[in-house]
Order: C-alpha cells, then structure tokens, then sequence
C-alpha cells in the first residue's frame, strides 16, 4: 500500500478519529429545537459538503431564519466540547501516524469539517506531533467528491497527487480522492457500515483499522 508513495492524506471524521456517533446527536438537538424531525436521508445527503455547503443546504432545506455563519457557529459551538474531551483516535491510526513520522512521510488532513473544531481535537491528540498541514474543504471551491481538497493538501504538502494516499470512510470521500488522481484506502466505520460494498468498489485498498497495515 505504502509502495512508491510521498504522502499520506486522511479524512478526519470517521476516518481518523472516531466521531460520526456524535452528529447525528446534533442533527436531532439541532432540529428539534426548531421543532422540526431529521430526514432519514439528511446525512447521505451531505456527505462530502464542506461546512459551509452544509450550512447553505440546511438553512434552504428547513428555511431556516438563521444565516450560514450563524449556522456553522451554532454547530460548532454544540460539538465544541465533545471534540476537545470524547474524541478518540481510531484504533491503531496513532500507530500508524507513529509510523509516518519515523519514516519522514509528510502527512495532511483534508476534511469537510470546520478549522474551530479540527483544532480542538488536535490539541486533545496532539496533531502538532504527526500532521504538517490541515486543509478544510471551506478553503477551496468545491467540496468532496470534487478533488479541490485533496488537492490543495498535496500541493501544500508538495506532493504529486498520484504520488499520495488517501484515507477515507465513505464513498462521496474516496470518490474526491480518486478524482484527485491518488491511491485511496477505504476504512471501516460503524457510521458507514451500510456502504461497504460500495466502498469496497470505490477504493483500492479497505482496512477495518490501521493495525490491518502492521499485519
């Protein structure tokens, strides 16, 4: 899997660290304070939206009277605690960034999530030690499965895209990563757990967890 390749670049949530459990939490509190029900659909619906995007796709959905920014601010404030304290790496991902490190592999996280909290659960799990760059999808133009994302990670990085590898846990991600040119390697989430033929399809490689990689 590691063969010829310059980079490693993850998906953060459900990929690195073990977090989809607490949206749909969110999505239900959110909504029912507006007195309106979470759609069976609404979290297929974002996958791969930056946050702004799904800002802009709620507010129009719902017609909600809040604007985008405030929004995204109330959302992060209600994960804000649950991501600097519940959070936890994946299991064997710290391994495997340990791994990385040891082996001067540069390593980036592209993700649809907000700056506010991929920095709260950095500081809870030290990203500082592993992760030399952090792009979200609110800094490009297009989110997943447009490749803009990963590809701004990897020119960060200064990578050659086809010379990257990608961690991803659903399919509208490793469809970004594929679009961007680079090997993708599926992993397991219990979020996910319905799309796992299709993430099998998609992908060129599929671990349940990282200790896969050491065996």
């Amino acid at each position: 899997m590691l063969e010829q390749i310059e980079s490693v670049i993850f998906d953060l949530d459900g990929t690195l660290v073990d977090s989809m459990w607490l949206w749909h939490e969110i999505d239900v509190e959110f909504l029912g304070q507006r007195g309106l029900e979470l759609p069976e659909t609404y979290q297929k619906d974002i996958e791969g939206m930056s946050f702004t995007e799904t800002a802009i796709y709620t507010k129009e959905l719902f017609h909600l009277s809040e604007s985008v920014e405030e929004l995204k601010e109330i959302w992060n404030r209600m994960a804000m605690e649950k991501y600097a304290n519940e959070v936890p790496f994946k299991p064997g991902a710290e391994k495997f960034l340990q791994y990385c490190k040891s082996r001067n592999i540069p390593v980036g996280i592209a993700t649809s999530n907000s700056r506010e909290l991929v920095e709260a659960v950095g500081k809870s799990l030290h990203f500082e030690e592993y992760i030399q760059e952090i792009v979200t999808a609110c800094e490009v133009e297009r989110g997943k499965p447009a490749p803009d994302v990963y590809l701004e990670a990897a020119s960060r990085l200064g990578a050659q895209p086809f010379r990257c590898l990608v961690f991803e846990d659903v399919p509208m991600g490793i469809l970004a990563g594929k679009n961007a040119g680079m090997q993708v390697c599926a992993v397991e989430d219990a979020f996910s757990a319905g799309q796992q033929e299709e993430k099998r399809k998609l992908a060129d490689y599929y671990i349940a967890d990282y200790h896969e990689i050491f065996a």
